[in-house]
């Protein structure tokens, strides 16, 4: 067990889905020998500086990322044909990484937000570097279009994060 890691875990700072407690998570990650752990909250970052100290005082390795809501439109327009979004994991890889999605959760907070706190394809563009990718959820754009039987758009929509991420899909 002590090889694996989670990399989809939402504390009580995802408001409405989060459930964990950061010193328990972290706890039990401990009691299990785990390595290492992540929080990816939705749209925030909130838990990163007590999830980190609570990580390094427990000598866990901390991943900190968040699950980022991604409009397929701009993330200025917000018009009710533009409240759709897709989830999407971004995992910082390290500070150039963690900085980058420091800067997509403040733009999602305070240029996006709609309802949600959204980011565009523009400004991920802008903000990849150090960072990891992943399609999240069933809510995430390629499990949608999986789940739509659009496989060939989800195939393209696959190479598009992989060209931006430069990662290998298997």
């Amino acid at each position: 067990m002590s090889d694996f890691v989670h990399l989809h875990v939402h504390t009580e700072y995802s408001l409405l889905d989060g459930l964990t407690n950061i010193k328990k998570y972290v706890a039990k990650v401990k009691e299990l020998g785990m390595k290492a752990c992540a929080i990816t909250d939705h749209g925030n970052m909130y838990g990163a500086i007590e999830f980190y100290k609570t990580c390094k005082k427990n000598d866990i390795k901390a991943i900190i990322g968040c699950e980022v809501y991604i409009t397929p439109n701009s993330r200025f327009e917000k018009t009710n044909d533009n409240r759709k979004n897709h989830h999407l994991i971004l995992l910082a890889k390290n500070m150039v990484g963690y900085k980058n999605l420091m800067k997509l959760v403040s733009i999602g907070q305070i240029e996006g937000f709609y309802y949600k706190p959204r980011i565009d394809w523009e400004i991920l563009e802008k903000y990849h570097e150090g960072l990891i990718c992943s399609s999240a959820c069933a809510a995430g754009e390629i499990p949608q279009l999986i789940l739509d039987n659009k496989l060939e758009k989800a195939k393209d929509r696959a190479l598009d994060f992989q060209k931006l991420f430069k990662m290998i899909i298997i």
